[in-house]
């Protein structure tokens, strides 16, 4: 395994003056999983200590309290248009370390290909075909606590696979690191995502007839080539508070997360580093009933008039824990873009112990 990491690192850093870093690279990994998060706008990395911690924060999952956890989640976003699925099992290694091995799926199925349209000189309907463009990925983690009371450390290899219909695709490989650190009620942590920079190797498998098509309307033949994502950052900060003899509790938890791949519209924008806040806060009964909401994605948004004005994404949630089982909705995005720009997001998570 290390050998193959050393390789896989050396392919990268070889590779580096032929490769082209991209702004908003893979960025289907940082769309989030569970509906848990997506309640609470994403703003979850601190407090997240179950098996979706294999993706918010690998170093979490140090303070997984069952010896199996699984998880399986089903978000659709545009009105269906794009399909986002994640599944996740963790597993305890000893009382002081744990696993897990994760799939992320997002597709578009079923999009026009209308690059044989024309018919001698005519519009055909009936020679349109269709094809998926669709990004997996791969991933597992490993989480540990440390010597040092309160600190967990945690990170996760990734493989990422991207595939556009027949005509092309990428094989990726990354590293993501994190720490998870607690004091009291207060909860910490710090998680570096494409910690070793991540690279996608592209290439094209297109016919003559296809390049011939695309000369003929006038667009380019794509080309092979090394695709960079450069790390990002989040810092994330929770507390629960539950006052005794209460059966309610609240915990709310901001996260920030630094960009490094160029200028972005957020809160803080700059050519070397973004910072984009979200805050979320969860509200529990009897560790029965939850009820979430959260605020991010802030951007200046520019109208008509020429004013520009800051313009986030709200987002709710609920959450049912049964005896082992977990049942957790979301709704993204309800009061910015009606129906079309709503997400809908389902996850269920289901505890296994072995008797003692």
């Amino acid at each position: 395994m290390r050998k193959f990491l050393f390789i896989s690192l050396l392919f990268c850093l070889n590779q580096t003056a032929n490769a082209q870093v991209l702004k908003y690279s893979n960025e289907f990994l940082n769309i989030g999983v569970g509906a848990r998060a997506a309640g609470m706008a994403g703003s979850v990395v601190a407090s997240t200590k179950d098996v979706t911690a294999s993706y918010w924060n690998a170093g979490g999952l140090a303070q997984l309290k069952d010896n199996i956890q699984i998880v399986a989640m089903h978000n659709e976003q545009f009105a269906g248009i794009a399909n986002h699925d994640f599944g996740s099992l963790a597993f305890k290694l000893s009382e002081k370390s744990a696993g897990a091995i994760s799939f992320i799926r997002l597709g578009v199925d079923g999009i026009p290909n209308t690059l044989y349209l024309m018919q001698d000189g005519q519009i055909n309907y009936s020679l349109i075909r269709s094809f998926s463009a669709v990004d997996y990925a791969f991933m597992g983690s490993y989480a540990t606590q440390t010597k040092i009371e309160g600190l967990d450390l945690g990170g996760n290899v990734k493989i990422i696979r991207r595939v556009v219909g027949d005509f092309g695709g990428a094989w990726g490989f990354g590293i993501d690191l994190s720490a998870a650190y607690k004091k009291n009620d207060w909860q910490f942590a710090l998680v570096g995502r494409d910690i070793t920079t991540t690279f996608n190797a592209w290439s094209y498998q297109m016919s003559e007839d296809d390049k011939k098509q695309l000369l003929a309307s006038g667009n380019a033949i794509p080309k092979g080539g090394l695709e960079l994502t450069l790390p990002r950052f989040t810092f994330g900060m929770a507390r629960k508070f539950q006052p005794k003899q209460s059966k309610f509790s609240i915990l709310p938890e901001l996260n920030l997360d630094f960009t490094t791949d160029g200028q972005r519209n957020v809160l803080i924008s700059s050519k070397y580093i973004n910072l984009d806040p979200r805050i979320g806060i969860e509200i529990g009964y009897n560790d029965l009933v939850f009820l979430r909401g959260g605020y991010g994605t802030l951007q200046r948004v520019i109208d008509f008039t020429g004013n520009k004005t800051l313009n986030g994404m709200p987002s709710l949630g609920l959450g049912i824990q049964l005896k082992n089982l977990a049942i957790d909705y979301a709704l993204g995005n309800a009061f910015n873009q009606g129906l079309i720009g709503m997400s809908n997001m389902v996850s269920l998570r289901l505890s296994i112990n072995r008797k003692s």
